[in-house]
């Protein structure tokens, strides 16, 4: 009996697999936490999760490599630096947490160029359920309770666009071990308004994947090549609205909110491997100050990626 029922889990994945090479897709998470950098840096942006889906799309345009479809759902968190104290006037950041669903188009081109386009549809506020969740995670590894949450920006409905820009640049040069892109951002909705620009640069420790085989841009879907390389990202971003530093566009019922700093410098820098069906990678990411507020400081975090292929 305990026979067949392994040989009926084994074609039961086998099919799996099957109909995942039909469909060349792949499955994964990102988690953020500022704790993948320090044990002491507890603050700002302090938690993110996402759940992502990717499979490949038609393509019947003829300067384009590859189309992948996205599907993700994620939680952000956000909180002042000090977690202990219940006073609003002790916080130099609103408490916070961003809820939303998320479907978008990556589309490669064959000079490697590559534009990214996505639609989240969510809520900011106690619907976000970022409390239950810190409290649980808190109470999981035994963290110090955390007071104040009764102070978080208000309910408010998130329709969120993002689009991505990337250029290779001197892209004549035949070099294998490292290459140059320009990138650009827009991020336009009820949460998030603002605009980044920069560079980004690989250094390979294997022959660099072209931008459109390669995971960096989520575009190792259908591709065979191996990878492990360093990247740094440094770049401007002016922002315009923030909801969650800001509370509600539609509304000013949040009972504490600051203005932001329009003009910060961010950077980023990390290393990303694949072999087979395994996707990894490891981000250091800076944020410049964000709010007008004396204590408030720019902050640090860390974002770790897994991915499975099936193709």
């Amino acid at each position: 009996m305990l026979c067949k029922k392994a040989l009926l889990a084994l074609a039961v994945m086998m099919s799996l697999l099957a109909f995942g090479q039909q469909k060349n897709t792949e499955i994964g998470i990102i988690t953020d936490n500022d704790l993948y950098t320090s044990s002491r840096n507890d603050k700002y942006y302090t938690n993110g999760l996402e759940i992502f889906y990717r499979f490949l799309s038609k393509n019947k345009k003829e300067q384009v490599n590859k189309e992948i479809t996205q599907i993700s759902i994620g939680q952000y968190i956000y909180t002042p630096r000090f977690l202990n104290s219940p006073r609003k006037e002790s916080m130099d950041r609103p408490f916070a947490g961003y809820l939303f669903g998320e479907i978008g188009k990556n589309i490669f081109y064959k000079n490697e160029s590559v534009f990214k386009t996505d639609l989240q549809i969510g809520v900011v506020g106690p619907n976000s359920f970022a409390k239950e969740t810190q409290k649980s995670f808190h109470d999981l590894v035994g963290y110090k309770v955390v007071r104040g949450w009764e102070y978080q920006v208000k309910s408010a409905v998130a329709v969120q666009t993002h689009f991505l820009f990337s250029k290779k640049i001197f892209s004549k040069r035949d070099n294998k071990a490292v290459d140059f892109h320009f990138q650009s951002e827009a991020k336009l909705g009820t949460i998030f308004t603002g605009g980044s620009a920069g560079f980004m640069t690989r250094i390979g420790f294997l022959k660099l994947a072209p931008m459109y085989d390669s995971n960096f841009y989520g575009g190792s879907i259908g591709s065979k090549e191996k990878e492990l390389y360093f990247y740094i990202a440094p770049s401007m971003n002016y922002q315009l609205y923030d909801a969650t530093i800001q509370g509600s566009l539609f509304n000013n019922n949040s009972p504490v909110t600051f203005d932001l700093v329009p003009l910060r410098f961010n950077g980023e820098a990390g290393f990303k491997y694949r072999k087979n069906n395994l996707n990894l990678s490891y981000a250091f990411i800076y944020r410049g100050k964000e709010v007008r507020n004396k204590d408030n400081k720019g902050y640090f975090y860390g974002s770790i990626s897994v991915s499975f292929l099936f193709k």
